[in-house]
């Protein structure tokens, strides 16, 4: 079981899970080895960093920057690249913890 499917398994189970995400697509929002903490929601919305599949492949932090009734959300990273339109959402970001310091906070 990679990574992903366990993130997914642990929001299916739990509603809750944690994974290191890597690279630079979410500077300055999020860093490079930033643990992220992700909880399953009733609902997403524009702004919303998630753990979603488009086209096939999982994204695990990139932003909700559109919704549509019929296609979905649209994912980006937060440099204007778009992977596209899914209606496959596992899961937001509510905390970043980057070197034991929380970087980023839902409330």
């Amino acid at each position: 079981m990679n990574k992903y499917e366990r993130l997914k398994t642990d929001l299916d189970v739990a509603g809750t899970g944690k994974i290191k995400a890597f690279g630079n697509s979410m500077l300055p929002i999020l860093k490079n080895g930033s643990l992220l903490t992700f909880v399953k929601a009733a609902e997403y919305k524009i702004g919303d960093i998630v753990f979603c599949k488009v086209k096939g492949r999982y994204i695990d932090a990139h932003k909700v920057i559109k919704k549509d009734a019929n296609k979905g959300f649209l994912i980006a990273n937060n440099h204007g690249f778009e992977n596209g339109w899914t209606k496959t959402i596992y899961g937001k970001v509510v905390q970043a913890e980057y070197q034991g310091k929380i970087i980023y906070k839902v409330e």
